[in-house]
């Protein structure tokens, strides 16, 4: 074992050193060397090193995948610790409906989708292409095109890092809202292994999301819409690979962390009808009209809450997809999709992070929309 690394680490059963870097192990492909980098293949191995490195002292790093990582150049005193796995997902139960599905942290998301799919059970079709593994999906609550994980979960496996217990814990006690749980951005758990609750009937969730709808041919008048779950599976990987959001090492509209910041949502009449405003001032009156605004429920007060499209705003404020800072920048947005900030080939953090704020700042000056970024920042920060 390497001396960044406790020595009790070498006698625990599925547990690896490697030499991979945040560069590496990130979808964005930017980072530095940790101190120390190992692969737990089961569970039980994940939860035994990150208590290992807890109780030496050890600032640690748990990897899902990297999709929704920015890691700094300058992580030298970090031990990376990354969930792999070989197991199949199992089931675990079931009724007349539904099954209930295991799968370990380290499980490609992808590859869990694709087996549900295979077997013919309906809720993650949605969520097909989608990078990372399954240890983060809760954690982000990942969703697409109209469905979230917490719709799908049942239990998740979580080691509690302040008592070392492993225990599964239900969903209430995530706080799960959009691109949250009280798992991000704290190192107060690791999630260890997951279960969904799926359907048994070989059909998709509802269908809500216009474009994934309108491909499968549904029509207005349809009341819950579901289809088939490969024919799901199949529109939405199409979908997502239009966008340069399928990785492939060979497209530089892939290495990115995905959808890079939130759909902003407003609280209030008076603050949906400001960004109107300044739209149409800027825009023009027609391009009001088409302009994407949901309801997003209401807030705790009971005051309704309004979403806009981030990629529609970085759009129209002056970032068209393509767009860099500098026409020789390592890093620009995707030429298929304005929201994936993504690395040309050679960008480091600080080029992300210098293209992030210049196209914040941006939208904010023109449409007094503040956004946030989805992805966890380490060892780096973009700056007010």
């Amino acid at each position: 074992m390497p001396d960044a690394l406790p020595a009790s680490l070498s006698a625990t059963p599925g547990v690896r050193p490697t030499d991979a870097t945040f560069a590496d192990l990130t979808t964005l492909r930017v980072g530095g060397r940790p101190a120390a980098t190992v692969e737990c293949a089961t569970p039980d191995a994940l939860a035994s090193a990150v208590r290992s490195l807890d109780d030496a002292g050890v600032p640690l790093l748990v990897v899902g995948g990297g999709s929704n990582l920015v890691v700094g150049d300058e992580v030298d005193g970090l031990v990376a610790v990354v969930a792999v796995t070989d197991e199949q997902p199992t089931v675990v139960g079931e009724d007349a409906t539904s099954v209930i599905v295991r799968a370990s942290a380290g499980t490609v998301w992808d590859c869990l989708v694709a087996w549900s799919v295979q077997h013919t059970y309906g809720g993650l079709e949605c969520l097909s292409g989608i990078p990372g593994t399954v240890g983060a999906s809760p954690v982000q609550n990942i969703g697409a095109y109209g469905a979230e994980v917490s719709g799908l979960l049942q239990r998740v496996q979580l080691l509690d890092r302040t008592s070392g217990e492993l225990a599964w814990v239900t969903p209430d006690t995530l706080d799960l809202s959009y691109r949250y749980s009280n798992l991000k951005f704290t190192a107060r758990g690791v999630v260890t292994a997951v279960e969904f609750r799926l359907t048994t009937d070989g059909l998709s969730v509802p269908l809500r999301f216009g474009e994934l709808a309108r491909r499968l041919g549904v029509t207005e008048g349809e009341d819950h819409p579901r289809r088939p779950v490969a024919e799901v599976r199949e529109a939405v990987l199409a979908l997502r690979a239009g966008k340069g959001m399928v990785l492939d090492d060979a497209d530089h509209d892939t290495w990115s962390a995905g959808s890079f910041f939130t759909n902003p949502v407003v609280t209030g009449e008076d603050a949906r009808d400001a960004v109107t405003a300044r739209v149409a001032d800027h825009c023009g009156a027609a391009a009001v009209e088409g302009m994407p605004c949901y309801p997003a429920g209401t807030d705790t007060d009971g005051r309704p809450q309004f979403k806009f499209s981030a990629a529609w705003l970085i759009e129209r404020a002056g970032f068209p997809k393509g767009w860099k800072i500098r026409e020789d920048a390592p890093a620009g947005l995707s030429t298929k999709h304005t929201l994936a900030l993504t690395n040309r080939g050679s960008a480091s953090s600080e080029d992300i992070v210098e293209l992030a704020t210049a196209v914040r700042d941006g939208v904010r000056e023109v449409f007094g929309v503040s956004l946030v970024p989805e992805p966890v920042w380490i060892g780096v920060t973009l700056q007010d």
